[in-house]
C-alpha cells in the first residue's frame, strides 16, 4: 500500500467536519424519505395489493447489496468523486466519466428539479395560496427555495448537517407517530406477517414492476460518501454510515406500509389503496382520517420538508463530485474552486443550484407531464449506474477475492449479485419505459419516459466525445492520474 503526500490529495475541503451520526442524516435526508414513501407506496400497494411491505424488502435487496460495494470501494478509495473514481480505476476513464460522473450527474439534477417543484407544491398548499395547481407559479415560488438551500449548501458541510437534523427529525417523527395513529384507530386489521412473503407475488410483471418501484424510495443514499473527505475516519464512516442508512430506511418504510395497509386495506374506493385516486399521495389522501385535519397539515409539512432536505443533501453532494472530476483534470478547473473561508466547492454549488433552477423553469414551461416523464426516466439513470459501480468493485479487487472469506464474500459475491440485480433492472426498466402507456408522453408510439431515459444516456455517449477532445490527458491516462491523487491506493 502506498500513501501519497497531504498536498497531492487536499482539494481544499475541510476535513473531520462531520461524524457517523451527521453522516447517517445526511443518507437518510437525501433519500427524502417522507415525500418517497408517499409518493411510491400507493403504486405499489396498486401493483401487489396487500403485498407491498414484500416489494419493499424485495426492493431494498439490490441497494444493501450495491451498499456493500460502495462501503469497499470507499474504504479503498475514499475520495469525494466516489462512482466517478471507483468506476475509473476499475474500468478505464470512458466508464468513468460515463457511468460514474455523466449519468448519477444528470439523475440528479432531475431529481433536484422534481424536489423544488414538490417543496413549493406544498409550501403554497400549506399556506393556503392559489397556484399550487399551476406549474409556474410553483416554479416561481421553487426558484427562491433552491437560491436559498443553495446558500446553506455553500456556507459548509457543518451548518447542512446541524439543519439536516431538524428536517430529517421532522419527517422521521411525523412518519412514526402517523403509523402508529393509524395502527391504533378503532377496527384496523392487524399486520399480518403474509404481506412480507414475496413468493406470494402473482407473476413475475408485478413481482418486477413492484421491485422497480421499491427501487426509486430507496435512492440517494450514497449522497453521503461523498463527503467521505470531510468525515473522521474517511475510509470508514462513510462505508459504515451508507449500511445504516439504508438499514434504517428499510425499518421506517415497512413500519409505515404495514400501518397503511392495515388501517386503508387495498380496496378500489374511498381510502383503500386500490383506489387510484390516492396512488399519488398516500399520506395526503390518509391523514385526515387518522389524524385529524389539524394535525394533517403536520404531514404535509412532512412531505414540504422532506423534499427540501433532499434537495439540499443533493445541492452538497453534486458539487463535490464535480470537485473531485475538475481536481482529476476530467472538467473545467473552475469546478475544482474551493471557497478560502468555507472551505466548500463555491463554483459548483452556486452552478449545481442555477442548472437546478434553469431545468425546473425550462421543463414548467413545456408541459408538466414533462417533469413528470423525466422525473420517471431517473430508475433506468439508477440502474445503470450502481449496477456498473456494484460490478466495478468485484473487478477492482478481482486478484484479491481469495484472500480471505470476508473479501470474498462482500468484495466478490455480495456485489457481484447486487450488480447483475440492478442490470437486470435496467433492461426491465427499458423494456417497460418504452411502451407508449408507461408515463404520460409519448412519440411515434414509444413512451416518453424512455426516450427521455435513453435520450439521457444518449447525450452521455456524446458528452464523453466532446470531454474526450478537451481533456485528452485524462482519458489517456486517467487511471494513473485518479491513483496518484486518492489518500491511500493499493494495486
Amino acid at each position: 500500500m502506498t500513501t501519497t503526500h497531504p498536498d497531492e490529495t487536499d482539494k481544499g475541503l475541510r476535513s473531520g467536519s462531520v461524524g457517523l451520526l451527521a453522516t447517517v442524516a445526511l443518507g437518510l435526508s437525501s433519500t427524502a424519505p417522507a415525500y418517497s414513501i408517499t409518493v411510491t407506496l400507493g403504486y405499489v400497494a396498486l401493483v401487489v395489493g396487500d403485498l407491498a411491505p414484500a416489494a419493499l424488502l424485495l426492493g431494498f435487496v439490490p441497494i444493501l447489496l450495491t451498499a456493500f460495494a460502495f462501503r469497499e470501494l470507499n474504504r479503498e478509495m475514499p475520495d469525494c468523486g466516489t462512482t466517478f473514481v471507483w468506476n475509473t480505476r476499475a474500468f478505464g476513464p470512458r466508464t468513468g466519466w460515463f457511468a460514474g460522473g455523466w449519468v448519477p450527474q444528470i439523475a440528479t439534477l432531475i431529481a433536484m428539479a422534481a424536489l423544488a417543484q414538490v417543496s413549493s407544491g406544498y409550501l403554497l398548499g400549506l399556506l393556503g395560496l392559489e397556484g399550487a395547481e399551476d406549474p409556474l407559479v410553483v416554479a416561481a415560488v421553487a426558484v427562491p427555495i433552491v437560491a436559498g438551500l443553495t446558500l446553506v449548501a455553500r456556507r459548509g458541510l457543518r451548518v447542512a448537517a446541524g439543519l439536516q437534523y431538524v428536517l430529517l427529525g421532522l419527517q422521521l417523527l411525523a412518519l412514526i407517530g402517523f403509523g402508529a395513529a393509524a395502527l391504533a384507530r378503532p377496527g384496523v386489521s392487524s399486520p399480518s406477517p403474509s404481506w412480507l412473503d414475496p413468493l406470494a407475488i402473482d407473476g413475475f410483471d408485478s413481482f418486477a414492476q413492484a421491485v422497480l418501484l421499491c427501487l426509486f424510495i430507496y435512492w440517494g443514499w450514497d449522497a453521503l460518501i461523498t463527503t467521505n473527505e470531510e468525515t473522521r475516519d474517511s475510509d470508514r464512516v462513510p462505508g459504515q454510515a451508507a449500511v445504516i442508512s439504508t438499514v434504517v430506511l428499510l425499518g421506517t418504510y415497512l413500519f409505515t406500509a404495514f400501518a397503511v395497509v392495515s388501517f386503508a386495506g387495498t380496496g378500489t374506493t374511498g381510502f383503500g389503496l386500490g383506489n387510484p385516486d390516492n396512488a399519488t399521495d398516500v399520506l395526503a389522501s390518509l391523514a385526515p382520517p387518522v389524524l385529524g385535519d389539524a394535525f394533517a397539515k403536520v404531514m404535509e409539512l412532512a412531505v414540504c420538508v422532506s423534499a427540501a432536505s433532499a434537495l439540499l443533501t443533493c445541492l452538497v453532494s453534486s458539487p463535490r463530485g464535480s470537485l473531485s472530476m475538475a481536481s482529476h483534470g476530467a472538467l473545467p478547473a473552475a469546478f475544482a474552486r474551493v471557497h478560502p473561508r468555507y472551505r466548500t466547492p463555491s463554483f459548483g454549488t452556486v452552478f449545481y443550484g442555477g442548472a437546478t433552477a434553469a431545468v425546473l423553469l425550462a421543463l414548467s414551461l413545456l408541459s408538466d407531464a414533462f417533469l413528470g416523464d423525466a422525473i420517471l426516466c431517473v430508475g433506468l439513470l439508477i440502474a445503470c449506474y450502481y449496477g456498473t459501480t456494484a460490478l466495478a468493485c468485484v473487478w477492482y479487487f478481482r486478484k484479491r477475492l481469495r484472500t480471505s472469506p470476508r473479501a470474498l464474500l462482500l468484495r466478490g459475491v455480495l456485489p457481484l449479485a447486487g450488480g447483475l440485480l440492478m442490470l437486470g433492472a435496467f433492461v426491465r426498466s427499458a423494456y417497460d419505459m418504452v411502451d407508449p402507456a408507461y408515463g404520460t408522453t409519448s412519440f411515434h408510439g414509444v413512451g416518453g419516459v424512455f426516450l427521455l431515459g435513453a435520450g439521457s444516456l444518449a447525450a452521455g455517449a456524446l458528452a464523453v466525445l466532446t470531454a474526450r477532445a478537451a481533456y485528452p490527458a485524462f482519458f489517456r491516462d486517467g487511471r494513473a492520474t485518479v491513483a496518484s491523487r486518492l489518500v491511500t491506493t493499493d494495486d
